[in-house]
């Protein structure tokens, strides 16, 4: 890997898929996620494409893996924004973590990928 920004949000990632309530609980929470990833990763310089996005949700309990994925889209689509890019683009290999911990949070890595270097 080459250059990488990492930054710590401290927002807990809750499951979406199983929210229930009002469909503007949910949509507060995609709000909320989204501004304070795209605060906390500010304006500064961005690692070039190709480039690998680590995205580790940090909380008390993990979620299986459809609802951990489902709980960092918002924060996938922030850095999407950021890169300048769709979330779809081939140039971004998306990955995602869970670990255990207090106080929630989301820990998101941003790293260029080198190539011919082992």
């Amino acid at each position: 890997m080459g250059d990488a920004v990492i930054v710590t949000v401290p927002i807990p990632l809750p499951s979406l898929a199983n929210m229930r309530g009002h469909w503007s609980k949910k949509a507060g929470v995609v709000k909320r996620t989204r501004g304070a990833v795209t605060m906390y990763l500010g304006g500064g310089p961005r690692p070039s494409l190709p480039c690998v996005v680590t995205i580790t949700r940090v909380a008390p309990f993990q979620l299986d893996t459809d609802n951990a994925v489902s709980s960092m889209k918002a924060a996938r689509d922030a850095v999407a924004q950021w890169l300048g890019i769709d979330d779809r683009d081939p140039r971004v290999d998306w990955r995602y973590a869970q670990a255990k911990g207090k106080p929630a949070r989301v820990v998101i890595e941003v790293a260029t990928m080198t190539t011919g270097a082992p």
